[in-house]
């Protein structure tokens, strides 16, 4: 396996003590996408040359998209600045950097919802190749 750094190393304790913090800015998170989706999808409508551009230079075009754009951001900024990672929006996915045995970094994998971590998976993998924790069911992994 590929050797991997990352700023941070977590615990399965600081980990699972991390994920009850995360639980709110990941709902508003997944929120202000699903409406800043809702806001794009009438501009691209009403204007469909939009439907190429990057967000900075649709926000550009279409100002009042700013604020919420904005707010996407800073909530992904806030979630990642915990040294975890946001691997998917919707799912509300976050990834953990934890050294499974000497020298060997794999990722423990959360959602919204499960009680505490019960899977990891390799850095190169995903959510499909969660392996679940000992005490974890694999009833729970997908």
């Amino acid at each position: 396996m590929a050797k991997h750094h990352f700023d941070k190393l977590f615990t399965l304790e600081e980990a699972n003590e991390l994920t009850g913090t995360l639980e709110i800015p990941i709902r508003e998170l997944q929120r202000c996408t699903n409406e800043l989706r809702g806001h794009l999808a009438r501009i691209f409508q009403l204007d469909p040359e939009t439907k190429t551009m990057q967000l900075p230079k649709v926000v550009e075009r279409h100002p009042e998209v700013g604020p919420l754009a904005r707010r996407v951001g800073e909530l992904a900024s806030k979630i990642e600045s915990f040294g975890c990672f946001l691997k998917d929006v919707d799912l509300g996915l976050v990834d953990f950097p934890w050294e499974i045995e000497a020298e060997n970094v794999v990722f423990l994998c959360w959602q919204p919802g499960e009680p505490r971590i019960i899977a990891w998976h390799p850095v190169e993998g995903g959510f499909g190749q969660r392996r679940p924790l000992p005490g974890a069911g694999k009833l729970y992994l997908n």
